[in-house]
């Protein structure tokens, strides 16, 4: 059965987290449905029992809602192709492991756990690459019958060609030959009843006429199986999309073993889910233009998987960085306030100018998380060193900052209307009645009033941030520590 229709599936195992190349994936096979107009299929793949979390399934919903990725049929909506998770569906895989078996392309193995482990021991020793001996490949259909009417334990598995080569097509590697004396007998269906990965997917890719099956690159080497069961059962084979690997580095893949950040972590280190969305989109894919900025609407419209490419991607942060301070940049002030006065509060207790304070930050910020440091000088003024105020730019020492300072306080104390209009004015004033360059008198300010060299904003931003009263209570303590 074929349908004349994009069809795409996002099928993850519900293990945890969301990882980057798991979302990218999902953002692929949603974006090639929707520029064809097409179907977005969510499947969930939960046939290896052991390795289920509690939780996982909401967090791949929430994470798909979240990034606007939504399926048109899935677990929760349901679907004329349905069951759509895969331990709903053991009779299914039965039934076709069964038919492999009278096609003589699949057959019943009975070996036990411990033969299994017994032969890649010997196999190591002898120097073989560890794997099934075929043992029961051969049993006689008798043999086979007795067996399983004393109800010993079976596996169901594929029988490969002995001889030959077996080859697959993909938009992005190509085609890829191998020969068939490398690839084993695989399990089909397990002795739970369960099936392989390797086998539910052709099956349920077959039967939810998915077309083209967009996955991850560490499935090439399982697709020449796949073929071969596609062509026993007498199936069109999809057209097939393998993704590159997400890469930290050239050597080692995105791993949340070794700290690399799943989607959830990037949330909450304050990057924007729009601006992660548009990251991972490039990481593989090329616009074939220069723009880097995209909505998911203008993703829609210009995503072709054929311009996806086979090189490993590099997980580059600082150009994510880059990418999410562009988003935040954009976003209305009081959009700002609210995604950022979380990161604040985790820093600022007391009261200061809020509105004023986040005005000064988007300008600067990149990520969320890095607020609650940059603001970190607002309650109580943290220990520094008066070397702080030597600055060769500004051309300022200890010295030069206390002479400074002494003028500076008068002017602030007469300050009645505090503002930061105001403020500026009477500076600006006594900077030019003095004939000296701005940053003589502002930069030692800046340091009086928050104890950092680097600050989201200049000395007369963040007086007026703090307000008049912790800005003269500041400035003169600089005075004391300078004296």
């Amino acid at each position: 059965m074929a349908l004349d229709r994009t069809r795409t599936r996002f099928a993850p195992s519900p293990t945890g987290y969301m990882h980057v190349g798991n979302l990218r994936t999902a953002l692929y096979a949603y974006l090639t449905a929707r520029r064809k107009k097409g179907d977005f299929i969510l499947r969930i793949e939960d046939t290896d029992q052991s390795r289920q979390v509690e939780g996982a399934v909401e967090i791949i919903y929430n994470t798909l809602k979240e990034t606007h990725l939504l399926w048109d049929e899935g677990p929760d909506i349901g679907g004329p192709y349905g069951p759509y998770v895969q331990s709903e569906r053991k009779e299914i895989y039965k039934k076709y492991a069964e038919m492999l078996v009278e096609k003589g392309a699949a057959y019943y193995c009975f070996c036990t756990k411990e033969r299994l482990e017994e032969v890649n021991r010997i196999k190591q020793l002898s120097g073989q690459i560890p794997g099934y001996d075929n043992h029961c490949r051969n049993l006689s259909k008798e043999e086979v019958e007795e067996k399983l009417a004393a109800g010993v334990p079976y596996v169901i598995r594929q029988k490969i060609p002995e001889g030959g080569e077996t080859y697959f097509d993909d938009l992005v590697y190509g085609r890829i030959t191998v020969e068939n004396s490398t690839l084993d007998d695989q399990i089909l269906l397990k002795a739970d009843g369960m099936p392989t990965y390797n086998f539910a997917n052709v099956v349920d890719d077959h039967l939810m006429l998915i077309n083209p099956v967009i996955r991850g690159a560490e499935y090439l080497s399982s697709a020449p199986k796949y073929n071969l069961l596609y062509q026993a059962f007498g199936w069109e084979i999809p057209d097939y999309v393998h993704c590159p690997p997400v890469m930290r580095d050239a050597q080692h893949k995105l791993s949340k073993r070794h700290g690399d950040a799943s989607y959830e972590d990037l949330v909450e280190m304050g990057f924007l889910k729009e601006a992660i969305l548009n990251y991972i989109a490039l990481l593989g894919w090329s616009p074939k233009s220069e723009q880097e900025k995209f909505t998911l609407e203008e993703l829609c419209e210009i995503f072709d998987p054929a311009n996806i490419t086979k090189s490993p991607a590099i997980f580059d942060m600082n150009k994510l960085k880059f990418l999410n301070g562009e988003y935040i940049r954009e976003l209305s002030h009081e959009e700002f306030k609210e995604k950022a006065m979380p990161y604040i509060r985790k820093t600022v207790k007391g009261e200061c100018d809020f509105d004023l304070l986040c005005e000064v930050l988007q300008k600067r910020c990149e990520m969320l998380s890095d607020l609650s440091e940059q603001v970190d000088f607002i309650d109580e003024m943290p220990e520094y060193d008066i070397s702080l105020y030597t600055n060769k730019k500004m051309k300022t020492n200890p010295e030069n900052s206390k002479e400074s300072l002494e003028k500076i306080l008068p002017v602030l104390e007469g300050i009645t209307d505090w503002t930061m209009d105001n403020i500026h004015t009477r500076l600006f004033r006594l900077i030019e009645q003095l004939g000296v360059k701005n940053g003589l008198l502002l930069y030692p300010l800046r340091v009086a009033v928050s104890g950092k060299q680097f600050t989201p904003g200049g000395g007369v931003e963040l007086a007026a941030i703090i307000g008049k009263e912790k800005t003269i209570a500041r400035v003169k303590a600089a005075l004391d520590k300078l004296a």
